[in-house]
């Protein structure tokens, strides 16, 4: 994998310790509900669902 490949997966990382961290999770920490599940559970699944697939387009993408 080369250098400019792994920068990427480093960038997501820093994005995804931004993403979970308390401050920013806690934003969606309210009464809403999306199909009977708290906003706050819908965020964190939704971004660990999106990094997954963001690595794995990066990794499938760029394996040389």
């Amino acid at each position: 994998m080369k250098k400019r490949h792994e920068q990427k997966l480093i960038i997501l990382s820093i994005g995804l310790m931004t993403a979970f961290s308390i401050p920013v999770s806690l934003l969606f920490n309210s009464e809403k509900e999306v199909l009977g599940y708290p906003m706050i559970l819908i965020y964190l699944f939704a971004v660990w669902m999106i990094s997954i697939v963001i690595s794995f387009v990066i990794v499938k993408r760029y394996d040389e």
